[in-house]
């Protein structure tokens, strides 16, 4: 039934934002550039904290809900009943259409050796993908002449799909400020999505991913990384709901 609903419905607004709830008629042959981002309770909370954030997440051309916060969010205002759509979910979906037509990939982020373990599980996982990488350097900002070179190293391939995994807000931030520069029909900011492919993160099993709770085992792993996230963030995005639900307005 919820998929069904979901299916019916190709984008709702939410907290001010324009989310879509399905990636299937997503293609990689569309003759205009899409970005696509994620949102999610966290995410949110920083865009009301950070303008061109905010800007980058508003001006997606598909925002997608990555969190299921999102998913009860929707009902519980709305009315609305959707699926979570995660950015691996994103990510499995664009690799098989692009195993399908012989499309071309590439990743831009993360070490260099996670982007080995990640083109060597693809060329086996989509053998007619063709993958590249770029693994930029580790800074909290880019220099022109760091933007400058890895546009130039994108495109140079001219993929099909750009993942951008580059942890948020920094990588929507890069994508909204460098897109027109880039040469690439999808453009994705799929953050944590590298290191869960590479392995070098193992995602939850998918009982708590079904039950909503992904979130839990990766916040008893990683307790001080996630702890704003999950005991800042969640708290706030609760009493944004019970605001826009009681008196039609958030208070963030």
């Amino acid at each position: 039934m919820g998929q069904k609903l979901n299916d019916r419905i190709e984008s709702i607004e939410l907290f001010g934002f324009n989310i879509n709830t399905s990636i299937n008629e997503l293609s990689v042959d569309s003759d205009q550039k899409i970005v696509v981002n994620t949102i999610n309770p966290h995410s949110y909370c920083i865009s009301k904290r950070d303008k061109l954030f905010s800007n980058a997440l508003h001006a997606s051309d598909i925002l997608l809900p990555d969190g299921v916060g999102i998913v009860i969010a929707s009902k519980f205002v709305n009315r609305k009943s959707i699926r979570k759509i995660a950015g691996y979910d994103l990510f499995l979906h664009l690799m098989h259409t692009l195993n399908k037509s012989n499309g071309s990939c590439f990743f831009l982020g993360a070490s260099q050796n996670t982007l080995d373990l990640i083109e060597s599980k693809a060329k086996y996982e989509y053998p007619n993908v063709t993958v590249h990488s770029y693994s930029p350097p580790y800074k909290n900002s880019f220099s022109q002449e760091d933007s400058d070179k890895m546009c130039m190293m994108v495109n140079a391939h001219k993929p099909d799909v750009l993942f951008v995994g580059m942890t948020a807000p920094k990588q929507e931030k890069w994508v909204f400020n460098f897109k027109d520069h880039l040469d690439a029909n999808i453009i994705c900011s799929i953050g944590a999505v590298f290191d869960f492919y590479a392995e070098n993160v193992k995602r939850p099993h998918r009982f708590w991913i079904k039950i909503g709770l992904e979130w839990f085992p990766r916040f008893i792993k990683e307790p001080r990384r996630l702890a704003e996230r999950n005991l800042v963030s969640t708290p706030k995005f609760i009493l944004e709901m019970l605001s826009q639900k009681l008196f039609g307005k958030g208070i963030l």
